[in-house]
């Protein structure tokens, strides 16, 4: 497969909610920022690959072949960022372009070895979770902050937004994964969270709260 190949698959994928439900060419176009006539050309070759099922005006699903490819694509991924941040110290606002890149690596001798390196992580630094090579893989149980009701309290285990200003605001306010949240107030006017995190209290916005993600305890 070719570089475009695995990105289409991987954006069918995470468009998709995990590959369970049709996606118009229309939204594919946005995100890959191109035209819905490129799009279709895509499909087409995707199709004949035995990784897409097309249906013009109906949109696009992954067959189980590719389903399993973008797993595989979304598992080089997060363990080169797990990579990036345990090994060279990159800041988790760093690693997402670099992984972007580094993920069409074709050997799985090499993955796998990465694998082994890191221990078998679950999750990558953003709190997603890693395929294993067989393409299985947990989630969380989590609910975004936003979410939850007043005096709720966990630790907070990812992020619905890894950008990278989101992420750097994050490191500003000395916000990051595996602190304690608690709710302590919701203004009623905006939605904005008065929370004490790790023993500090300060406001957020609701815009905040809602891409941050809970272990509820």
């Amino acid at each position: 497969m070719t570089r475009s190949e695995e990105n289409y698959i991987k954006t069918i994928f995470h468009l998709g909610n995990k590959g369970t439900r049709d996606v118009s060419t229309n939204a594919i176009a946005e995100i890959m920022e191109t035209k819905p006539s490129s799009v279709t050309d895509m499909i087409k070759r995707l199709s004949e690959k035995g990784l897409v099922n097309y249906k013009r005006y109906q949109g696009v699903s992954l067959t189980s072949l590719g389903t399993k490819t973008a797993l595989g694509i979304i598992r080089k991924h997060r363990l080169w960022e797990v990579f990036l941040v345990e090994k060279l110290d990159f800041s988790w606002d760093e690693v997402h372009e670099v992984a972007e890149q580094l993920e069409h690596i074709k050997s799985d001798k090499l993955i796998d070895s990465l694998d082994r390196l890191l221990a078998y992580p679950k999750f990558d630094p953003h709190g997603d979770p890693i395929p294993d090579k067989n393409g299985s893989f947990k989630e969380r149980d989590r609910k975004l902050l936003s979410e939850v009701p007043v005096n709720t309290a966990g630790l907070c285990v990812g992020v619905k937004d890894s950008s990278t200003t989101f992420l750097k605001f994050l490191d500003k306010n000395g916000i990051a994964l595996g602190n304690r949240i608690k709710v302590l107030e919701i203004e009623e006017f905006d939605g904005s969270l008065n929370i004490e995190i790790e023993g500090r209290k300060m406001q957020i916005s609701n815009v905040i709260a809602s891409n941050l993600y809970i272990n509820v305890e």
